[in-house]
């Protein structure tokens, strides 16, 4: 019998070993499992690889009594973790799209854009004020939301509402809303709720001319190693076209704006019978002052295609060596011409401003 054991031994031993790869996600329930819906693919694709997971908190996470605008800190919520990318710990990081900054860290890049969720803003309600709206709310109503962008876009629509910070992750924020009376809604990303299953508690979907999005918003984004070809082709395939287009557009639209969350600035993309449209706008702190355009360009989506790398360089922090160049320069080009158009409109001084008083404040 003991025989037996040990030709099994000798067996194992000799089978070749599995490769294990690592990957790093923030741990609050919805980095979870988001992470998860990414590792569960590319198991589909690799069922030869194991996956090992690994979270930690990042600065964002720790730092929950001040606002997110206030912290003067771009990568709140990917510094961390790009430490552990950096020191070999992990070979890929899943992320919110909206929380990577639109330039990173030397060495790094973003692999994939997965395909997006429903990108637009939702608001929940407290339970008293279930099957109301934003409209509806009584005078003086306050509203919950950490985002600058939210807050300038809504107090200009809704003038008889307040707004106030609220931190925390999803389940946090969910809790004070519900248990503490200072709160009659907040609003929160529509894809994270979804992606949480709490489809029941969307009160309200905010339309694009009420409340345009965070640039990125409901994508997820793996980060890698820039000079990791292995775990580039790995993840590469998880591009979504169409998703990566209009994430493009968007990413270089901010960059070129120098905005981050420091500042109000918000974006709406399509894409429709070959044209990408882009709409940006920027605000001023309380939503007084904003200026806001449209453009398109012909770009049809690109199938992937299997013709070896191009010349890398990388467009707005993003490799994506098997989606056709020609659209993503397309993408590129549209979101810096939306950006001068409304430079050359007066956005600089409004952003200056915007900047200028939140550093203040």
């Amino acid at each position: 019998m003991s025989g037996n054991g040990n030709a099994a031994v000798t067996a194992e031993e000799n089978s070749p070993k599995m490769r294990v790869i690592r990957v790093g996600t923030r741990k609050s329930q919805l980095a979870r499992i988001q992470t998860d819906s990414v590792v569960a693919t590319l198991k589909a694709l690799h069922p030869d690889l194991q996956f090992e997971i690994i979270a930690m908190s990042t600065t964002g996470d720790k730092i929950l009594d001040t606002a997110l605008s206030k912290i003067g800190e771009k990568s709140l919520f990917t510094k961390e973790l790009e430490h552990a990318l950096e020191r070999n710990e992990v070979d890929l990081v899943v992320h919110s799209l909206k929380d990577l900054p639109t330039v990173l860290p030397p060495g790094f890049t973003i692999g994939a854009i997965c395909k997006r969720e429903n990108p637009h803003d939702a608001v929940v309600f407290h339970p008293k004020f279930v099957g109301k709206t934003l409209e509806t709310l009584p005078e003086k109503s306050v509203v919950g939301t950490s985002s600058l962008r939210r807050a300038a876009q809504l107090q200009r629509k809704f003038p008889h509402l307040e707004f106030r910070s609220i931190r925390g992750n999803l389940n946090t924020r969910l809790r004070k809303l519900d248990e503490q009376q200072e709160f009659s809604a907040i609003i929160l990303a529509t894809a994270g709720l979804q992606r949480m299953g709490w489809h029941n508690r969307v009160g309200q979907i905010l339309r694009p001319e009420e409340c345009m999005y965070a640039v990125g918003q409901g994508a997820l984004g793996v980060e890698v190693r820039a000079k990791d070809q292995a775990i580039l082709d790995l993840v590469g395939v998880l591009h979504d076209p169409e998703t990566l287009l209009r994430c493009i557009a968007e990413r270089a639209f901010l960059r070129h704006l120098e905005g981050g969350c420091s500042v109000p600035v918000a974006v709406h993309t399509a894409m429709k019978d070959g044209q990408l449209y882009l709409t940006g706008g920027v605000w001023s702190l309380d939503g007084s002052d904003s200026i806001q355009d449209t453009m398109q360009a012909t770009i049809h989506v690109p199938a992937q295609h299997e013709d070896g790398p191009e010349d890398d360089p990388q467009l707005v922090g993003i490799t994506a060596r098997n989606i056709p160049r020609g659209p993503q320069l397309a993408a590129q080009n549209l979101g810096i011409s939306l950006a001068n158009l409304l430079l050359s409109k007066g956005a600089k001084n409004i952003l200056d401003v915007a900047r200028q008083l939140n550093d203040a404040h």
